[in-house]
């Protein structure tokens, strides 16, 4: 039986490309007043696809009602935990996130929109959740968070809304080049037992349907994500981990090279949406 469940979504996921589900043409107004971008034209780097598409447009109309409205959304809840957080002394310093940067709303508008990005005093491509980390362990002497914890989503998600329907617009020449282009290698990369690859799903297949639901183009301008399936914030990596499980492969580590180029060249791809998260998804 097992077999046979693995061969029906293999060749379900090989079928043409149906849009039995596919986006909607409903537009996205948090709160009434906050307009995103949920489709706009392709990044001249995507060689297959035309334009890009939030996966908030591949959803149900209940789930997408969630988002428009902060009291319904239940990942504000985790946002409000990474404020307590934010304003929290911890470590050797004696300091807090708000310390350094003031309050969220007023240092924090833009950051989420250019990440992953390049460190010059690192030397190193950074994803949001490496930044904050090294903060904490370099600036307030604190230990860095586990890598796809929730007091990191929460943290994450505090930084994402205050980008909210700013574009995204991440940098994929000059130092980061050479990382981009390994993401996208992975991203073209099949793996596993199924012989998938991200773009077999979300590129060449997105709007059809799998198990009961349908496919997105697997965007991360929403992240991190509150999941209906897990009741819980998720973040970029730990999604990616549950895609690679997906596929029958041996996963990658969050926070590993190989994760942080599949970041790197994923969120380049959604460069013209509109940064959501904290969003909601099935």
């Amino acid at each position: 039986m097992k077999i046979k469940a693995l061969t029906a979504i293999a060749a379900l996921v090989a079928a043409p490309v149906a849009f039995a589900g596919g986006a909607d043409d409903d537009k996205l107004v948090v709160n009434g007043e906050i307009e995103m971008v949920t489709k706009a034209k392709a990044p001249a780097h995507m060689e297959n696809v035309d334009e890009v598409i939030s996966g908030w447009h591949f959803r149900t109309d209940e789930t997408q009602a969630l988002q428009m409205d902060d009291f319904e959304n239940q990942g504000m809840i985790f946002a409000d935990q990474g404020l307590d957080a934010w304003n929290t002394v911890a470590g050797t310093e004696d300091k807090s996130c708000a310390s350094c940067h003031g309050a969220p709303e007023d240092s924090m508008v833009g950051v989420r929109a250019v990440y992953p990005k390049w460190n010059d005093d690192a030397g190193e491509v950074r994803t949001m959740a490496m930044q904050i980390n090294a903060c904490r362990t370099e600036n307030m002497g604190a230990e860095p968070l586990k890598y796809t914890s929730g007091a990191m989503a929460n943290m994450e998600a505090l930084i994402a809304m205050q980008s909210r329907g700013l574009p995204v617009n991440v940098a994929i020449d000059g130092p980061v080049a050479e990382t981009w282009e390994k993401g996208k290698e992975l991203y073209y990369t099949r793996t596993g037992q199924l012989e998938l690859s991200c773009a077999s799903c979300h590129e060449e297949n997105y709007g059809n349907y799998i198990r009961a639901d349908h496919l997105s183009q697997g965007q991360i301008n929403g992240f991190p994500t509150y999941r209906l399936k897990n009741a819980k914030l998720n973040t970029v990596h730990a999604r990616f981990k549950g895609c690679v499980r997906d596929t029958r492969a041996e996963t990658f580590k969050p926070g590993g090279p190989e994760f942080i180029a599949l970041e790197l060249y994923v969120a380049s791809r959604g460069n013209g949406l509109s940064v959501e998260g904290p969003s909601v998804r099935n």
